[in-house]
C-alpha cells in the first residue's frame, strides 16, 4: 500500500509540533509505519537552509528571498525524505508544508498567494498532501504560550509584529477556502489533551479512509 502524506499547519504557538510527536508515538505503538519530519528542515541541506531563514539576526531578509529559500528547502526535503517514505508505505506526518508559504509569504508578506504558489509548484511538481490538519488559534494566545515555553526556539518570525501574525491567520483561512476538502480544522484553544484527542480522531479517520480506498 502506498503511504500517506499528512501535513500540519497553524500559527505560532498553536502546539502542532507537540501534538504531532504525540501522534507519532501512538501510531508507532499501534504498529503503523510512520515518520515525523518538518519544514524547513528534515534533512541536512534543508536544516542548513532553515538556520539561515529563521536566524533572528537576519531581519534584513527580503520577502522574495525568504519565499525562494523555503521553496528550495522544500524541494530537497521532498525528494530526499518525503517521496521515498511515501513510496515505502509510510504515513508521513510533516510539520508545515506549502500552505505555510502561501499564508506567511504569499499573504502576510504581501507577495501574492498565486505568485508564491507558482514558485512552489515548480519545487513540488504539484505533489500535495492527502490531508492537512490546521490548528487554529488567536495570535495573542499563541504568543502568550511561546513566552511561557522556555524550551521553544525563538526564531525570526517570532520577532514580527502581532499584526503580521493576524495576517498569517487570515492567509490560512484564504488557503483553506481554496481547498476546503483537504483541510481538517482543529480548535487549538483547548487543553493539550482535548486538542490531542480531536486530532487523533481526525487522523484515524484519514488513515481508515485511505486504507478503504486503496483496498477497493
Amino acid at each position: 500500500m502506498k503511504g500517506l502524506f499528512i501535513t500540519a499547519e497553524g500559527p505560532e504557538g498553536a502546539g502542532k509540533t507537540t501534538i504531532i510527536h504525540m501522534l507519532v508515538k501512538h501510531l508507532e505503538k499501534e504498529g503503523q509505519k510512520v515518520i515525523y519530519t518538518r519544514e524547513p528542515g528534515g534533512i541536512k541541506i534543508a536544516e542548513q537552509i532553515r538556520s539561515v531563514i529563521l536566524n533572528p539576526d537576519h531581519t534584513e531578509m527580503d520577502g522574495r528571498t525568504e519565499a525562494l529559500l523555503y521553496a528550495a528547502a522544500r524541494r530537497q526535503h521532498l525528494v530526499e525524505k518525503v517521496l521515498p517514505a511515501i513510496n515505502e508505505g509510510y504515513i508521513v506526518l510533516c510539520d508545515r508544508f506549502l500552505d505555510s508559504s502561501l499564508a506567511y509569504q504569499g499573504y502576510a508578506r504581501g507577495l501574492g498567494i498565486e505568485e508564491v504558489l507558482s514558485v512552489n509548484q515548480f519545487a513540488i511538481e504539484n505533489l500535495m498532501p492527502t490531508k492537512t490538519i490546521y490548528f487554529d488559534l488567536e495570535p495573542e494566545i499563541g504568543f502568550n504560550r511561546i513566552k511561557k515555553n522556555l524550551d521553544r526556539e525563538i526564531n525570526r518570525l517570532d520577532l514580527e509584529e502581532l499584526d503580521f501574525h493576524h495576517k498569517v491567520r487570515e492567509g490560512y483561512q484564504l488557503v483553506i477556502d481554496r481547498e476546503p476538502e483537504r483541510f481538517v480544522t482543529i480548535n487549538a484553544d483547548q487543553t493539550i489533551e482535548q486538542v490531542y484527542s480531536e486530532t487523533l480522531h481526525a487522523l484515524e479517520s484519514i488513515i481508515s479512509t485511505h486504507v478503504t480506498s486503496t483496498s477497493l
